[in-house]
C-alpha cells in the first residue's frame, strides 16, 4: 500500500526554492534513505513528511488521503508519524520520565505506561538506564532514548534526520540495527536522511538521491557541471574544466549539464601502469577514510573525485596519502541529470 505520495511538491524560503519534487511515491513497511549533500533538501522533505512544515505548493497524500495542512486532523496524523531529530533534546530528568512523556499526555494509565516504557527501552537496549539522568548520557545513548520515546507512542512511520551523524562507532551499529529491527519486527515504515552513501545502501530498501532540492537519477557523490558535446568520433564528451574531459555513454544531451560519477564504479592503478587515455586520469591520492567494509579514497586529478574501494584493493596497492595514481573512469560510471 502507498505510504506517501507527493506531486509537484515545492518549498520556498525567502524567494529561494529549496525543494522541488515533481513526483514521489513511498510504500508502507519499507526503509527509505534520503541521500545527498548539505543543501540538497533532505531535511526539508523529512519535515514535510512529518507534517511539521507546510509545502509552498503541491500535494502530499498519506495512506491514500490528500493532506490539508490547515486541517485540525493533522494532530491525529502526527501521532502516527514521528520525527527523531539529529540532535534530540531530552528533559533533565530520568530516562523513564523522558520515555513516558508522550504517554502521560495521552492519559495512559500507570501500569500500562510502565509496560510500554520497558518494552520501548528493551527495543533500543537501554532498560538498564531506566533511572539514569538523561542529561548525563552520551550522544549515542541520547539518540537511543529519543528513539525509545518515539517508539512508546506506537508510530506507524518513523523519520530520522542523520540518526548516526553525532554518535560513536558502537552506537552507530546499534542504531542501524534498531532501525532494521523496528522495520522487520514492528512493520514500522522508516525514512532517514544520510550523507553516507554506504550507510544508505546498506540500511535501506531504496535510496532517494537529492541534489539542490530535486530528485536526481543518480545517487553518486561526485557531481560536477560540464559541457556535453560530440567529439570527432561521434562519442559524447563531457568537458568539466579546461584540460579535463571524459567520454560517457552515448546520449543526445548537449550543452551545459550536471553529471555525477559513481564512486563505486571507479578504480585506481599504480602510476607505473598509466597509459594516457581520455577516461584514465593521472592524479594524486589526497585522502583515505575507512567506511565500514569500504575505503573512501579522494583523488586529486585537477578536481577532487571520491572513490569507494574494497579494503583488499587498498592493501594490494599499499596505498598511502600522496601516492600518484591512475584513476580509471568507465563510461557507465557517468550519469547526466
Amino acid at each position: 500500500m502507498t505510504l506517501f505520495e507527493a506531486r509537484e511538491l515545492t518549498k520556498v524560503y525567502q524567494g529561494r526554492t529549496v525543494l522541488s519534487l515533481k513526483e514521489l511515491l513511498l510504500e508502507e513497511e519499507k526503509i527509505y534513505a534520503l541521500q545527498g549533500p548539505n543543501g540538497s533538501g533532505k531535511t526539508t522533505l523529512l519535515e514535510i513528511l512529518g507534517l511539521l512544515i507546510r509545502p509552498t505548493a503541491g500535494k502530499l497524500s498519506y495512506q491514500g488521503k490528500w493532506i490539508d495542512f490547515t486541517d485540525t486532523a493533522l494532530t491525529a496524523l502526527r501521532r502516527e508519524i514521528v520525527l527523531v531529530h539529529q540532535n534530540p533534546i531530552l528533559f533533565t530528568t530520568t530516562v523513564k520520565k523522558n520515555v513516558e512523556f508522550g504517554l502521560n499526555v495521552r492519559g495512559i494509565s500507570g501500569e500500562e505506561r510502565k509496560k510500554i516504557v520497558i518494552e520501548a527501552l528493551d527495543l533500543v537496549g537501554m532498560r538498564n538506564f531506566l533511572r539514569a539522568r538523561a542529561h548525563k548520557l552520551s550522544g549515542g545513548e541520547t539518540q537511543r532514548v529519543a528513539i525509545a520515546r518515539a517508539l512508546a507512542c506506537y508510530p506507524k512511520v518513523m523519520l530520522f534526520d542523520e540518526p548516526t551523524s553525532s554518535v560513536d562507532v558502537e552506537n552507530r551499529m546499534i542504531i542501524e540495527r534498531i532501525i532494521r529491527n523496528i522495520n522487520a519486527e514492528k512493520k514500522i515504515s522508516v525514512v532517514f536522511t544520510s550523507h553516507d552513501l554506504t550507510q544508505a545502501s546498506r540500511l535501506s530498501h531504496d535510496i532517494i538521491p537529492l541534489f539542490e532540492g530535486r530528485r536526481v537519477a543518480s545517487l553518486h557523490e561526485n557531481i560536477f557541471s560540464a559541457t556535453a558535446s560530440l567529439n570527432e568520433k561521434g562519442k559524447t564528451t563531457y568537458l568539466i574544466r579546461e584540460g579535463l574531459s571524459l567520454i560517457g555513454e552515448e546520449t543526445e544531451t548537449a550543452g551545459e549539464v550536471k553529471i555525477s560519477i559513481d564512486p563505486l564504479k571507479l578504480s585506481v592503478d599504480r602510476i607505473g601502469n598509466y597509459k594516457p587515455d581520455r577516461n584514465r586520469l593521472r592524479g594524486k591520492l589526497f585522502q583515505l577514510t575507512d567506511e565500514q567494509s569500504l575505503v573512501r579514497a579522494v583523488v586529486d586529478v585537477g578536481i577532487l573525485i571520491n572513490v569507494l574501494l574494497p579494503k583488499k584493493t587498498v592493501k594490494q596497492h599499499s596505498l598511502t596519502i600522496g601516492d600518484e595514481l591512475a584513476l580509471v573512469v568507465p563510461k557507465n560510471a557517468i550519469t547526466v541529470f
